[in-house]
C-alpha cells in the first residue's frame, strides 16, 4: 500500500546530536545557535542581515512593525497595501493590526501569483506598498513587478513562506523587497519545528527588528547601532525598552536544528525539482487539471491541481478517492481569502473581481511535495486521478 503523506520529516542524528548539544550545556534560551543560523542563512540567500523569529507569522508581525518605527517612519496608519487574494492568513493579519488599508487583487489562474494586468489597475496614488507573496514555492514575476512601481514611491515586501530557495533570474526569492520573509514550520522546505525568518539590506530596519523581536529593549543590539544611543553599563541596558515590542524570540535548539538543516537544503530542493520534473512529465496534458506554471525557478512546496471547466470532475468525489488511496491533500492555501468572515474587522477594498480566486477556491487544491524521492507517489497519484 503506497501513501503519499502531506509532508515527512527531514531531520536525522545530525538534528538530534544538535539538540543534545543544546541539553549538555543546560541554556534554552535564544543564543549563540540562533546567531550563527542567522549568519549562515543571510550568507545564503545573499542578504546582509536575517532576524529569527518563532514562525513564518511573526516574521510577517515584526517587518511590517518595523516600517512604523524607522527615523524617517516607512508606514503610517491608513495607508494602502496592494495584496494579493491568495495567500495564508497571517499575510494579512499584522497589515490589519497596524491600521493599514488592504487592497485585494485577483491571482492569475496558473501561476497562482498576482494577476500582473489587474495588480497595474490596482496601483494608485494611495498605494505605499505591494506585499507580493510566492505562492506554493512559485516566485512572483519581479521585472514586471518593479516596472508597474517604477520611479513611484512605493515598498515591496515578499512574504516568502512558501517559497524557501526559489530563484527569479538567479536571485533568490526573499530578497527583492525591502524585506522577505521565510517560515521553518515542519511541513516547508526546511524544518526547526517552529520558527521563521525576515531579511533584509537595510541596517536601520535590521536593528529595529532586533529590538522589537524581544521586548522592544536594547539588550540585543550592537553598541553602534542606528536606534539608540547605547551605553556600555550592562546593568541599565538589561532593562532599557525603547520601542512597544513582542517576544517572538525562537529558542536555541531551533537556532542550532536550523544551522543543520542549512547545510541539507541544496539537497532538498534538488530532490523537489527532480519530484517536480517526474509531476510535470504526467501532468502537462491533463484534459481535467491546470497545474501551477513556473515562473521562472520554483522551489516547488507542493503540486496544485484547479479542474478545468470543461472537466467534469467534481473536487468531493477527487478528495474522497484520494483519501481512500491514502493521498494527503489540502485546499490551496486558504483559497479565495476574501470570502472569510474576518474581513469585516479590516479596512479594506476588494479591487475589481476576484474571478480566479474565486475559482480556484472552489475548483483547486493541491498534493505535498517533499525533500525525498517520491517516483512512486507520483506515479500512484496519477493512476488514482487517471482512473478518474
Amino acid at each position: 500500500m503506497i501513501k503519499y503523506p502531506l509532508a515527512s520529516s527531514t531531520w536525522d542524528e545530525k538534528e538530534i546530536e544538535a539538540i543534545n548539544g543544546v541539553i549538555a550545556k543546560d541554556m534554552y534560551t535564544m543564543g549563540e545557535g540562533v546567531k550563527q543560523f542567522e549568519d549562515d542563512f543571510a550568507k545564503f540567500v545573499n542578504s546582509k542581515y536575517a532576524v529569527m523569529v518563532n514562525s513564518g507569522s511573526s516574521a510577517n508581525l515584526i517587518a511590517v512593525a518595523a516600517m512604523f518605527y524607522t527615523k524617517n517612519p516607512k508606514l503610517k496608519r491608513g495607508d494602502e497595501v496592494i495584496v494579493p487574494a491568495v495567500s495564508w492568513s497571517t499575510t494579512y493579519y499584522p497589515l490589519y493590526q497596524y491600521g493599514l488599508k488592504l487592497k485585494f487583487v485577483d491571482v492569475d489562474l496558473h501561476t497562482l501569483n498576482f494577476d500582473l494586468d489587474q495588480l497595474k489597475l490596482a496601483v494608485s496614488d494611495n498605494t505605499r506598498m505591494i506585499l507580493a507573496v510566492n505562492l506554493l514555492g512559485n516566485p512572483n514575476n519581479f521585472d514586471a513587478i518593479k516596472e508597474i512601481i517604477g520611479s513611484r514611491d512605493i515598498i515591496l515586501m515578499e512574504d516568502n513562506c512558501e517559497s524557501m530557495g526559489a530563484e527569479f533570474k538567479g536571485k533568490q526569492t526573499g530578497t527583492f523587497g525591502l524585506v522577505g520573509t521565510f517560515s521553518t514550520f515542519f511541513s516547508h522546505h526546511m524544518a526547526t519545528m517552529e520558527g521563521g525568518l525576515i531579511v533584509t539590506d537595510d541596517e536601520e530596519m535590521y536593528h529595529v527588528m532586533v529590538c522589537l523581536r524581544a521586548h522592544g529593549w536594547t539588550r540585543h543590539l550592537p553598541k553602534e547601532n542606528k536606534i539608540s544611543n547605547k551605553s556600555d553599563n550592562w546593568f541599565e541596558e538589561s532593562f532599557r525598552f525603547l520601542l512597544p515590542g513582542y517576544n517572538v524570540r525562537p529558542v536555541e535548539m531551533s537556532g542550532v536544528i536550523g544551522v543543520e538543516q542549512l547545510k541539507k537544503l541544496p539537497s532538498f530542493l534538488d530532490q523537489r525539482r527532480k519530484n517536480a520534473a517526474l509531476f510535470i512529465s504526467l501532468f502537462k496534458d491533463s484534459n481535467d487539471f491546470y497545474i501551477q506554471k513556473d515562473i521562472d525557478n520554483s522551489s516547488w512546496f507542493g503540486f496544485s491541481f484547479i479542474i478545468k471547466p470543461e472537466s467534469n470532475l467534481n473536487r468531493l468525489d477527487i478528495v474522497k478517492k484520494l483519501e481512500e488511496n491514502h493521498i494527503d491533500c489540502r485546499p490551496i492555501v486558504t483559497g479565495d481569502f476574501t470570502k472569510n468572515e474576518v474581513l469585516k474587522y479590516f479596512d479594506c477594498e476588494i479591487f475589481g473581481e476576484m474571478k480566479n480566486a474565486q475559482y480556484l477556491d472552489k475548483k483547486g487544491f493541491f498534493v505535498g511535495n517533499h525533500q525525498i524521492d517520491l517516483t512512486e507517489e507520483i506515479k500512484h497519484l496519477h493512476r488514482v486521478l487517471t482512473s478518474l
